[in-house]
Order: structure tokens, then sequence, then C-alpha cells
């Protein structure tokens, strides 16, 4: 729906809004319907202070990516409230599944290690491209990837996002704790001690959102006493979270590559694309049922590059989902995804 459903301030009694699905740190996510096409679309609210600061800087994030692994915004629409406050509603595309901790919930709490592995790959294929465009996404974990009703995986909620200014950053870029976003269990070791934001703190985060969906749990579920606790041992340990009991010797294979402390010795987006953890399901016969768009009749012997299988499986998606290419955003549209919902007791730290 992304291409036909755009919304704007010239148009605004074309849609009505519907029942709350979700709820995030500043905002709340409604369920919306163009009222002449029918068709439907998610509007995530915020008023005027640090929320509608949080959405201008997804907007910032959001306008100029164009993915099939990342939410896409259809338009926006300021308002003013009879209080004198302002009102932005950001309008994106309905991903039926909700959450993948929504999905995650609904089928016992732990996905099956072949899920996972598809759904990996997917998120790695976000990470990738939003990373080639010099941006670290900050709060990577289940509750901000959405799952599509085919099963497909986006990434969502880029309020903690970060521009980095050189693709070849390592140690990461400065910044002041004020500055530091994400939820605490799921950041990296370097975030916490305050030594720099990178591309690699993804792939930590990355690591942690596996555990999630193997175990039903947050990491360091196992070790928590309390908040500062565990934000100690996180940044100031040589530990790393308890890997899943049952994982295949591949899938904690890929754990320990990215559950590295040293965040330049942590295999990158690219890098993990290619390890056999996120290959051996792409087999059109490890795969019972097409639930994702991974199942698409690809044998890995066949591509030797992973941009190249990329390109491939991205072409799939286009073709299989036409209606949500997305309409290319014009300069200074504002369009953003916030938190579909908090984190149990933890809550998402965002600058102001």
């Amino acid at each position: 729906m992304a291409g036909n459903c755009l919304i704007s301030s010239a148009n605004v009694r074309e849609w009505v809004k519907g029942c709350a699905v979700g709820a995030g740190s500043f905002g709340i996510v409604n369920l919306a319907m163009n009222k002449f096409t029918g068709e439907l679309f998610a509007v995530k609210s915020a008023l005027s202070g640090p929320g509608l600061q949080s959405l201008e800087n997804e907007a910032d994030i959001l306008e100029d990516l164009d993915s099939p692994f990342v939410i896409q915004c259809l338009g926006r629409e300021f308002s003013n409230e009879s209080n004198g406050e302002q009102r932005l509603n950001l309008f994106m595309e309905f991903m039926a599944g909700g959450s993948l901790s929504d999905v995650a919930e609904k089928f016992g709490g732990a996905l099956d290690e072949s899920v996972i592995r598809l759904y990996t790959r997917e998120i790695l294929e976000g990470l990738k491209y939003v990373h080639k465009n010099s941006i670290v996404h900050g709060d990577l974990k289940c509750k901000n990837l959405l799952v599509g009703s085919s099963g497909n995986i986006k990434l969502a909620d880029f309020g903690c996002s970060k521009r980095i200014s050189s693709s070849k950053n390592d140690a990461g870029s400065k910044f002041s704790w004020q500055s530091i976003c994400g939820t605490p269990l799921w950041t990296s070791p370097e975030v916490l001690r305050n030594e720099g934001l990178s591309f690699a703190s993804d792939i930590w985060s990355l690591g942690c959102t596996i555990i999630e969906m193997a175990t039903g749990r947050p990491p360091w579920g196992d070790k928590i006493s309390n908040p500062m606790a565990a934000v100690f041992k996180i940044a100031c340990s040589n530990e790393v979270p308890q890997f899943p009991t049952k994982f295949s010797n591949e899938g904690l294979d890929f754990l320990a590559k990215c559950f590295q402390r040293d965040p330049t010795k942590r295999w990158t987006s690219a890098e993990l694309l290619n390890h056999p953890f996120v290959l051996r399901n792409l087999r059109k016969e490890d795969v019972n049922s097409p639930v994702s768009i991974l199942d698409v009749g690809l044998y890995e012997s066949d591509y030797d590059d992973s941009d190249e299988l990329a390109k491939v499986i991205e072409e799939k998606h286009r073709s299989k989902f036409p209606s949500l290419k997305r309409q290319r955003s014009r300069k200074g549209r504002k369009c953003r995804d916030n938190d579909w919902a908090s984190s149990e007791n933890w809550i998402t730290v965002r600058s102001g």
C-alpha cells in the first residue's frame, strides 16, 4: 500500500483513525484507513516536546531509505491542538503480524531455530542496507522488528538511530551520555561505556535479539539482580549473554561472531550474511511452508556472492508484493516510525 496510499496535509479528511495497536515511548500507534480506497495503514502521533523531536529525528533518517527490509513511511501531517500544542502524525505501512515480540509470544514465547535462521537473514539484509547508508539503528530488539502477513521482517523504530560520518568507522563516533539511546540489556558494552557508536554496536544487539527469539526472554535474563548491576556487568565484565542451550553448532558460532567484546573483531552484517547459520535454510527443501520471502527456491550453491543473492531476494520480494513499492519521498517530507511498545520494565532511553 505504500505507493498507493500517500497521505498529505492537503487531504487530511481522506483518512480515519481506528483503534490503538501499540504504544511507544512518546506516542500512540493507531490503525488507520484511507476512506476512499479502504487501504489500511498505521498512524503514530506525538505532541510538542521530546516526542515530536524523536519523530522528526526519525524522519530525517527514513526519508531517503528505500528497502524491502526497512519500514516504509507514507507521509506526515502537522496539526495544532486546542491547548496550543503541536501534533505530528506519521503515516506508514501496516505490518499485519505486529512486532516480532508479539509473534513469538503467540507461538509459545520461543521460536524454532529454523525460523530464527530465516528471520535473522532478513534482519541482516536490513542492517546491511542501513549500514551502507552510514546509519546505525541503535535499538535493535524484537519489539522494533515488524512482521508482515507473509512472514517478511522489516527494521522499524529509527528514533535512536544515528548517522555515522565515515563508512569505515570502527571505534565509533564519540557522543555524550545524554545522547545514548537504546534498551540497556540489548546495548553493546562500548556504548554503555560511552566510548562511541559504530555499526558493530548493531551486531551485538543482533546477537541479543537472536537470544530473545530463541529463549523468549531478554538477553542477560538469567543474570539480572537490578538494572544498574546489569548495566555494569555488560559494560565492564568480560562476560557475554548465555547462549541458547539447544542451539546448533552453526548458531552458537554465529552468536560468537556477534558477541566479540572488542567491536573491531565483530563480523559485519555483510560477512554474517555468508555464515552457514543463515545460508542453509535458503534451500527450498529446507523450508516447510511459504512463510517468508526467502522461500523462493534459491539454492546457496547457485550464488557465491552475497550481494548477488540479496538482489535476487529483493527482486522476488518486490514482485511478490507490488503494492508495497515505495513512492519516493520528496525532500523534506516528514516520515518516521516510533516505538510499537516499551520493553517490559526497561525504558528506551532517547536523547532530548
